[in-house]
């Protein structure tokens, strides 16, 4: 068998593992081994394919692999649903106590209380959304 199919056999190989692992090293791993492969169609010898496994493959271990890694554990910058009402204005539609009432978010209405369970807000007031609770808009 050619050089250059162990070559790709030994990148499918890694790719696989790597969808089993998501550790992003057998995938570095298999760049070097694909860049090898290239290698060995186009006819280098032994000596130069496993000489550029090796420099891409510790290539993208030491450059690529931890740049990824940081951009993995970066929460989304971008707040949606629920989660970017937390902080807007609201118009009170009813009374709202820390019980019950209903507030209008953006054209919306929803059903509210006051974070303070002793704070009534007439209707008319402008508050501040401090987070959603299921279907209610938990005001200040």
């Amino acid at each position: 068998m050619e050089p250059w199919v162990w070559w790709l056999i030994a990148t499918g190989l890694l790719l696989v593992g790597e969808m089993l692992t998501t550790t992003l090293v057998l995938a570095m791993i298999a760049g070097g081994t694909a860049a090898a492969t290239v290698v060995a169609a186009a006819g280098g010898g032994p000596a130069l394919q496993f000489g550029i496994f090796a420099i891409v493959a510790l290539g993208l271990l030491f450059v690529v692999r931890p740049i990824a890694r940081k951009h993995r554990k970066q929460p989304p910058s971008i707040r949606t649903g629920v989660d970017a009402l937390a902080g807007s204005d609201a118009e009170v539609v009813e009374q709202v106590t820390g019980r019950d009432g209903r507030v209008k978010i953006g054209g919306e209405t929803w059903s509210a209380r006051a974070i303070d369970a002793d704070r009534v807000i007439a209707a008319g007031e402008m508050v501040r959304v401090i987070k959603i609770d299921g279907a209610t808009a938990l005001v200040d």
